[in-house]
């Protein structure tokens, strides 16, 4: 699974740290365009703007959002549409959520908790989906399951071995730094809460000391740097603390090469016909794993109950699919996630993972090609290393052009990439990969507001955002247009976006600005108004879809 980080540098002490930073009825509205002319958003988004800013209207509020507000405001109204499933493989989902439990796809033809596979599926007690994972959940890297199994072929493993002796020391470095320096933070803050007698304070607050000793002079020196970080310091020690977890579990599990994650399963993770395996509880095992939740919340979280916040899609019921650990995803799980997808009703499914190495990529493909043959749209991450995916040096498993080739092999899959709020030459996320033909189209993905587990709500960061947010405009569209196919979608999304030839910087280097135009296959930014004016228009015979934008 891909997680985002963003580089800071505490120049106090020095030292380097990363913060982490998914009934018809005629239309005579136009759709969103010339956007080149939108003047840039010089003021910073208030409270409300940064929890619902992936739903603004560019031209209206100047942030690059979906137009999705816009969209049910003038075209949905009160129209009924169809109910669409969608299949969440993930890491699991809090299925108790305030406002995700009423969005919840439910097997019918399953008795909850009896033990018994009562619908014939193949798998029993999948009443909300199906747990692929069982009981397991920390994970090794893919290359190095390769190290440790001795598979893939010689060159691979050569090339997994100078990945290991890289990134295995510098996650104990980058531990031990972020150790560091949550101590020196902690000390600092909790030396200035004394020197002004209040658990709070504020940046001003601290401008107002006037310090008397070197070790005050420092306080507010390491905290005025924090400031910069965050807008307060405890959210800032959260996130240190994060960080420490991160890399913490990097050195423990996921770069272990001695660590078996797979063992509470039971099954040869590498033999595709070892099965039944996991269980049908497609929950989250741990409060900590909430990437799933997150990303169930974007598409889909209860519309304008007063609660939370709003998901882009209503009409939505979710599948959840529990397939992806704290570490890298098995081929086996995501293949036969796909297909337990497809096969019991999802006509949408939101893939929020990627990985570099791929060892039984086939079947995974196979899956691919099984969900395009039963039409079904499936919505992809680009990947959070702030790469060109068009370089062959940088694979981005699963993906619809396989590795050496151009062409694509299924019409049925979208890799997204993401935007910031900042609408100009910054609107293009730091982490986010991209490639002019290898990522389709981009969409909100930074700061994202969404669901997590025990009721709670939390902003999150990387492409696994930006990838729900397409599936949620996907779900509209086959829900208000349930006669499209899932390659016809696909084009509507692509040809439908909000065209630009703005400069943008891409993964945060200035020296790699180019042209928004050139960093995927669409040249655009996904909107949910235009997807459906284009939709009605389709639909209805209006016209016609360029067969070259696929």
């Amino acid at each position: 699974m891909n997680r985002t980080y963003r580089k800071l540098a505490f120049l106090s002490l020095s030292a380097s740290l990363f913060l982490m930073g998914c009934g018809a009825t005629s239309l005579v509205s136009t759709p969103v365009e010339n956007i080149d002319t939108v003047p840039l958003k010089v003021s910073d988004l208030t409270e409300v703007e940064k929890k619902s800013w992936g739903h603004a209207d560019l031209i209206t509020d100047t942030i690059p959002g979906m137009s999705v507000d816009k969209a049910y405001k003038e075209i949905i109204k009160n129209k009924k549409g169809k109910t669409v499933i969608v299949a969440v493989v993930d890491s699991g989902i809090d299925l108790e959520h305030e406002d995700l439990k009423g969005v919840l796809w439910t097997n019918k033809g399953e008795i909850p908790n009896n033990g018994k596979d009562d619908d014939g599926n193949g798998y029993v007690d999948d009443i909300h989906g199906y747990n692929f994972l069982g009981d397991s959940y920390n994970e090794q890297l893919e290359y190095v399951r390769m190290l440790r199994l001795n598979i893939g072929d010689a060159s691979e493993r050569a090339q997994a071995r100078l990945l290991l002796d890289k990134e295995y020391p510098e996650a104990l470095q980058n531990k031990q730094q972020y150790e560091q320096i949550y101590q020196v933070v902690k000390g600092a803050d909790a030396a200035v809460k004394e020197e002004l007698g209040k658990e709070t304070y504020t940046k001003e607050d601290l401008k107002s000391i006037e310090p008397k000793t070197a070790v005050m002079e420092q306080s507010v020196a390491v905290l005025t740097q924090m400031f910069t970080y965050g807008d307060d310091i405890p959210s800032v020690l959260d996130e240190l603390n994060e960080g420490i977890t991160y890399f913490t579990d990097q050195a423990n599990y996921n770069l272990n090469k001695d660590f078996n994650g797979r063992t509470p399963v039971g099954d040869d993770p590498y033999d595709i016909t070892d099965v039944p395996y996991g269980n049908g509880n497609p929950k989250n095992q741990v409060e900590s794993e909430s990437h799933g939740t997150h990303v169930a919340g974007i598409i889909a979280a209860e519309r304008d109950n007063g609660i939370g916040m709003n998901g882009v899609a209503q009409n939505v019921e979710i599948m959840s699919v529990r397939a992806v650990p704290n570490g890298d995803e098995y081929d086996k799980d995501i293949a036969l996630g796909i297909r337990y997808a497809v096969d019991n009703g999802a006509k949408v499914i939101n893939c929020s993972f990627g990985k570099a190495f791929s060892p039984e990529a086939e079947w995974v493909y196979d899956a691919i090609q099984y969900a395009a043959s039963k039409d079904v749209l499936i919505i992809h991450a680009a990947g959070n290393d702030g790469n060109d995916l068009d370089d062959p040096e940088n694979p981005n498993y699963p993906n619809d052009a396989k590795l050496g080739q151009s062409s694509e092999f299924v019409d049925n899959l979208i890799t997204v990439g993401a935007l910031t709020s900042s609408y100009g030459s910054d609107m293009v996320a730091t982490f986010s990969n991209y490639g002019k033909q290898n990522v389709d189209v981009f969409a909100p993905g930074d700061q994202i507001y969404s669901t997590m587990p025990e009721n709670s709500y939390e902003f999150q960061g990387g492409t696994s955002m930006a990838a729900p947010a397409v599936a949620g405009v996907s779900a509209l569209v086959r829900s208000y247009y349930p006669d499209l196919t899932a390659a016809q979608v696909k084009s509507i999304i692509m040809q439908s976006g909000l065209y630009s030839k703005a400069s943008v910087i891409v993964a945060g280097d200035e020296t790699k600005a180019t042209t928004f135009d050139k960093i995927s296959k669409s040249g655009k930014m996904v909107n949910a108004f235009n997807a459906l004016l284009l939709a009605d228009n389709i639909s209805k015979g209006k016209m016609t879809l360029d067969s070259n934008s696929k």
